[in-house]
């Protein structure tokens, strides 16, 4: 196997665009070097780093993060299981909130959606005057405000 990947093999090999790998580049959370007509190449550990890219995404992290949590791994060589259940382990409790927020979507989903309220036809009984909307933008009664007695 060769040691430096196309940007070609590393996008069909991950299953991340193209567009998105140079994204990521530019934004400093993977690196390539330039063969002499120009064109990227990117080490092979460079699969391990987007795989990592794109669960904490899934996770909810969002870029900034990523880089950060990135800037913490070795720079020269595939990291370890060890380097990932590392970084990994601290997102426990981010995991739970959205587990959390994906329930209360489920639950919502047989009403308007959480009420606070977009709804139209539900508004005028769950929430008349736009009270919810004392409370602050969004849908207030989905993040979690109580309705007024």
């Amino acid at each position: 196997m060769a040691d430096q990947l196309t940007i070609g093999e590393v996008s069909r090999r991950s299953g991340v665009a193209a567009s998105a790998l140079r994204f990521y580049e530019d934004g400093g959370l993977i690196r390539s070097e330039r063969a002499g007509s120009g064109h990227r190449r990117y080490p092979r550990s460079v699969l391990r780093r987007i795989a990592f890219i794109v669960f904490a995404q899934r996770v909810g992290l969002t870029l900034d993060e990523i880089g950060t949590e990135l800037a913490k791994l070795p720079p020269d060589r595939a990291p370890t299981r060890r380097d990932w259940s590392r970084l990994s382990s601290k997102w426990t409790s981010r995991i739970d909130d959205r587990i959390a927020e994906l329930e209360r979507l489920r639950a919502g989903l047989t009403e308007c959606i959480g009420c606070g309220c977009l709804s139209l036809d539900r508004c005028r009984l769950a929430n008349p005057d736009d009270r919810a909307a004392r409370l602050g933008p969004g849908p207030r009664y989905w993040i979690g405000d109580r309705r007024p007695g």
